[in-house]
């Protein structure tokens, strides 16, 4: 029997694909799973029952990675489930900045009780005029499962579409329109580009990527979209461009004081994956993960450890161990089970950065002396018996 603990409420379909084998607890302190949505655990004293984290969304900004690594917590998160929500508010953002709508609906609100609005409208729109999107150029920062599908769509509604992403790989390749120009300089995007979407993760080096040196390469005019995370732009940089006239919009989904009521901004309060349907996905999708690792020891999508696949153990016994990426590791694992006459069936073992996972599958049952003579070997910071 495991135990879950949801430190956010986590949508109903997800939690229905739990079976009976599992139970969800109201204390932290007792569960082997976490399920997550915004709640910050840099605070959190991690529970030792404590074996994974599952983030309902994409961002983990919000969870203490390294030091769930450090004590073999793996951390998991549901990229490409929230994906279409996501798109969708993208193209919103499109229309509100080319075209005043959010003005021209304010103005009818100001005017509602004159009788005549109706005629008083058709004198007034002209304030409110704007441009359309198709025939305009679209840059896009990042061709991941957001980023391909704005890449799309655009195309189909008459977009020329730049897409960079020096990262892309040969199944996201597959999954992009043959429409899309695949460019290798982001600078291209920033000369030519009508509209500039972003959708990279916030790393060391994509934070505030978009400053004052990218702004004065675009076109005057641009619109900035920035639906991944706030910090991805100076946003300093951007009011100065728009007072500038280089930006015409910017367009966010993260609220902060800086662009908050600012003019040129149009700044969403978070509603990218804010759907029924990307909720639904992301918790469907943070389940199975979780129960695939609990059950099974295997890894998909997590962000602190690497992806490990073994299918279902048929071997008497299947044991996962979490180290550091450092040599002989392999070798000591080895001389362990050799050491107790116990045959190694099958094995891998994959690294991410600074941490590594070992998954073997035995031919007899790992014994509490084979568990204590792994976990005695430098540099392994969990030992877990799988099966």
């Amino acid at each position: 029997m495991f135990k879950y603990n949801c430190l956010n409420p986590i949508a109903a379909i997800g939690l229905e694909k739990f079976d009976s084998n599992y139970a969800k607890t109201d204390d932290v302190n007792d569960a082997e799973g976490i399920l997550v949505r915004s709640a910050s655990m840099h605070e959190m004293e991690l529970p030792e029952k404590l074996l994974c984290v599952a983030r309902a969304g994409a961002g983990v900004n919000n969870i203490p990675l390294d030091k769930c690594a450090e004590k073999g917590i793996v951390v998991f998160n549901t990229p490409g489930a929230n994906a279409n929500g996501v798109k969708e508010l993208v193209f919103a953002g499109m229309l509100l900045a080319s075209r005043d709508i959010t003005g021209g609906i304010q103005w009818v609100k100001d005017n509602a009780s004159d009788p005549e609005v109706g005629k008083a409208a058709e004198k007034a729109k002209k304030a409110f005029a704007g441009t359309e999107i198709q025939g305009k150029k679209l840059g896009i920062i990042g061709l991941g499962a957001i980023g391909i599908k704005v890449a799309n769509a655009a195309t189909n509604l008459g977009m020329e579409v730049l897409g960079y992403d020096p990262y892309l790989s040969v199944d996201q390749a597959w999954n992009l329109s043959r429409a899309v120009k695949h460019v290798i300089n982001v600078e291209d995007i920033y000369a030519e580009c009508d509209f500039i979407t972003i959708h990279v993760p916030l790393l060391d080096s994509t934070k505030g990527m978009i400053n004052k040196e990218a702004i004065e390469k675009m076109k005057d005019g641009v619109i900035i979209l920035n639906f991944a995370r706030d910090l991805l732009c100076n946003e300093n940089d951007i009011l100065e461009g728009i007072k500038a006239g280089k930006i015409r919009k910017y367009v966010s989904d993260f609220p902060n004081a800086t662009t908050a009521g600012q003019e040129g901004c149009i700044v969403i309060p978070h509603l990218g994956a804010s759907t029924e349907e990307s909720e639904d996905n992301c918790a469907v999708m943070a389940v199975k993960e979780m129960r695939d690792y609990l059950e099974n020891g295997n890894i998909i999508n997590s962000v602190n450890y690497p992806r490990c696949d073994m299918g279902i153990c048929a071997q008497a016994g299947r044991v996962a161990v979490f180290h550091k990426n450092i040599a002989n590791m392999i070798a000591s694992f080895t001389k362990v089970f050799g050491d107790n006459k116990i045959n190694i069936s099958d094995m891998t073992n994959k690294s991410k950065g600074d941490f590594a996972y070992t998954m073997l599958d035995i031919e007899s049952p790992a014994t509490d002396e084979i568990v204590a003579a792994l976990r005695a070997i430098d540099g392994v910071y969990r030992v877990r018996v799988v099966k």
